[in-house]
């Protein structure tokens, strides 16, 4: 939701805007027209090179897809996932949580049991997973987690330290200033990666502004240590979910034989110091964490397809799945960390007399009053044949799927008829806008093919009248007159029809120069 990140926004290079829904929205300037984009759609070009990249490497289409996600993710973003696939021309197989699809990675080949702890930490997110792993088995204990903590805060802090030393050696406030903003966010990144190896990084941005006097620059010195002074809060925030987690799964640190890294972010040393204080582990050495999670979602294909054989994977909800009832109390359907796929089925009924119809409205979260909760959708039940308060019987079902995605049906009982419900999700979506933006996307590929091949047909033009220019140079003196100014005249008129970005005189004199 566009309220929801109202402290980033301060920061960012670029405008975000409400949606008419509520939902935060990124507007750019493309080709000289404003236009806005959701994010399920910045997901979506995301995943289309990831798969033009894939298809370019294999050599053939792909249709299908795992796609991975932080395991704190919430139905909403789980829904908004499945739905940038589709935008993408993606069908997603399945919804798989990060940490579990590092653990597989890890464990395989593992013939004996272990439980093991995933501590994530990426760009964006925070997730920690206990696991009971073992000849095959890989089961989720408990997950926990923070949606609002990952590398692009380390970079923020750094960001705003940079901005504030600054602004106190000139006095000018570099917020309102966009392109300054993206110099220095791209810079904080790279001052946070060195310091991961290095005691002390070199800041450097010339001509990152100017006043009266002339242009400004910023030349600052950060240390290891200053970076890490700048970001204990941040370290700190994932003692509370470490905690939790440990405590759903009923376990102790000690209790815990291998702790595995995975995200960017664990390759910085105070974090992997913060991660082996908390669980007590030296962390385990024969992962990669930047791969560790694309090569367990491969294997989820794999086990998907029929290639890989004897794996079970049992993953759990993240986080409480709930309904309001009166006065506003969130009543639990399925508690935080239940198996999946699971359904839940209760019975309820009205509030008033002679009520004609029921709303339910459906929450993710762990707190005891709906309001504090996420509000994912509304179910609407109407036609309840009039009868004295508490006396009509509504059974109310909640269905996960192994993506960990959501589905509500209610029925009833009395009349023995099931209702049909109307689902008005509070985020994200509708089902029109998701099949509208699969065909715009399917609209933009014939386009970006285009493109491509003209940019093929440029290059190999240019290519051609290079070749011919060298071998010119090289060989001239063994080529009679006329020859000599035949190929010259053709190179000079493919560069010619390059410079003119003519597409079919461009074809026409390199055919020309290869004959």
């Amino acid at each position: 939701k566009f309220a929801e990140v109202q402290e980033e926004v301060k920061r960012l290079p670029y405008k975000v805007v409400a949606a008419k829904n509520g939902d935060a929205q990124v507007e750019v300037e493309v080709k000289g027209e404003k236009k806005t984009f959701s994010p399920e759609e910045v997901s979506s070009f995301i995943l289309a090179k990831l798969k033009a990249d894939a298809e370019s490497k294999l050599g053939e289409k792909i249709t299908q897809a795992v796609i991975t996600v932080p395991a704190y993710f919430n139905d909403s973003q789980r829904q908004a996932t499945k739905d940038a696939g589709k935008i993408a021309g993606l069908e997603v197989l399945r919804i798989i949580n990060e940490p579990t699809a590092a653990s597989l990675a890890y464990g395989l080949d593992k013939k004996k049991d272990e439980k093991i702890a995933v501590y994530d930490l990426g760009g964006g997110t925070f997730d920690i997973s206990v696991l009971d792993i073992g000849d095959g088995l890989f089961e989720v204990k408990a997950t926990n987690g923070d949606t609002h903590l990952g590398g692009d805060d380390w970079d923020m802090a750094v960001m705003d330290w940079i901005i504030a030393e600054f602004k106190a050696d000139s006095g000018i406030d570099l917020h309102g200033q966009p392109d300054a903003l993206q110099r220095i966010r791209e810079e904080a990144e790279k001052a946070k990666i060195a310091l991961s190896s290095a005691q002390e990084y070199e800041i450097n941005l010339p001509f990152v502004t100017a006043d009266a006097s002339g242009p400004k620059h910023i030349a600052k010195k950060l240390t290891r240590a200053k970076l890490e002074q700048l970001t204990d809060k941040l370290r700190e925030r994932t003692t509370g979910p470490v905690n939790a987690c440990l405590k759903d799964a009923g376990l102790s640190s000690k209790q815990i034989d291998e702790l595995v890294l995975v995200g960017g972010m664990t390759r910085m040393p105070s974090i992997i110091e913060t991660a082996r204080k908390l669980i007590g582990k030296e962390p385990h050495k024969g992962v990669n964490p930047d791969e560790v999670v694309a090569i367990g979602a491969a294997i989820q294909g794999g086990v998907l397809k029929g290639d890989v054989q004897d794996v079970l994977l049992l993953d759990v909800t993240p986080l409480t799945l709930a309904i309001e009832t009166a006065g506003g109390v969130a009543t639990p359907m399925i508690p935080r960390n239940t198996t999946v796929p699971t359904k839940k089925t209760n019975v309820f009924s009205t509030y008033s007399d002679n009520q004609p119809g029921v709303e339910i409205v459906i929450l993710q979260g762990e707190r005891p009053l709906s309001r504090d909760n996420k509000r994912l959708g509304t179910f609407h039940l109407d036609g309840i044949p009039p009868a004295p308060r508490g006396t009509p019987q509504i059974e109310v079902t909640f269905d996960i799927d192994t993506n960990g995605i959501l589905q509500v049906s209610a029925k009833d009982l009395g009349s023995g008829k099931e209702q049909k419900i109307s689902i008005t999700g509070s985020s994200g979506l509708s089902k029109e806008e998701v099949e509208k933006l699969t065909r715009e996307a399917k609209e933009h590929e014939a386009e970006d093919l285009k493109a491509k091949e003209k940019i093929e047909t440029r290059n190999q033009a240019e290519n051609t009248a290079f070749a011919a220019e060298k071998m010119m140079k090289e060989m001239g003196d063994k080529l009679d007159a006329a020859k000599k100014k035949e190929i010259e005249e053709a190179a000079a008129a493919v560069k010619e029809a390059v410079k003119k970005d003519d597409e079919a005189q461009i074809k026409e004199t390199a055919e020309k120069l290869n004959t």
